[in-house]
């Protein structure tokens, strides 16, 4: 009776272990977080009918190479806001797309700012150097990510503000140049 028991047991561990490691098309957002604290995205893209946005928060404070950046010194520009960490895969992976798209819409009025979120100083300055020109807010606590209430912790994410300095778009998923450009340009053609 004792070994009908113990292999009950095992056979009882096997199958809880085994539901924690789904694969299906929900896995992203049952992803719990790892030791930085990464919370997967949910797939998620909404898009904010004008009367309803919210206006999003004052944020400022230190950039990764040692400057400022206020989201106030942007008011009147589409605003397009990443959150990303070093450590983050799928940041890595969609960090030419948000180049490219910076690079072809910076002289219509759109600004990029990354916001790094719970990294390191000197892999947070690497990882720029190598992959954005665009200037990122340092925010090691992730404390910037916290006042957006659509981000929340997961990463990437990127926020669209308009040009009245509302959260128009929230993405919270990996970004492509192809699925960002016609957004940016939904927000860069509306009247402020």
């Amino acid at each position: 009776m004792r070994r009908i028991l113990l292999a009950a047991a095992a056979v009882a561990a096997l199958a809880v272990a085994a539901a924690g490691c789904s694969t299906g098309a929900n896995a992203v957002s049952q992803t719990a977080g790892d030791s930085n604290g990464y919370v997967a995205g949910d797939g998620k893209t909404l898009v904010f009918p004008v009367a309803e946005r919210k206006a999003a928060p004052t944020i400022s404070g230190a950039t990764v190479d040692g400057g400022n950046y206020s989201l106030a010194a942007s008011k009147g520009d589409v605003v397009v806001l990443n959150f990303w960490a070093s450590w983050c895969a799928p940041c890595r992976l969609e960090a030419s797309a948000l180049e490219s798209t910076y690079q072809a819409t910076k002289t219509s009025g759109v600004t990029f700012v990354g916001v790094n979120s719970r990294d390191e100083k000197d892999r947070a300055q690497s990882f720029e150097s190598d992959h954005t020109t665009y200037p990122s807010l340092f925010d090691p606590k992730g404390k910037v990510a916290l006042r957006f209430a659509e981000v929340s912790t997961a990463l990437p994410c990127t926020v669209i503000i308009d040009r009245s300095g509302k959260v128009a778009v929230v993405i919270r998923n990996t970004v492509t140049q192809d699925k960002l450009t016609p957004l940016i340009d939904q927000v860069s053609a509306e009247k402020s």
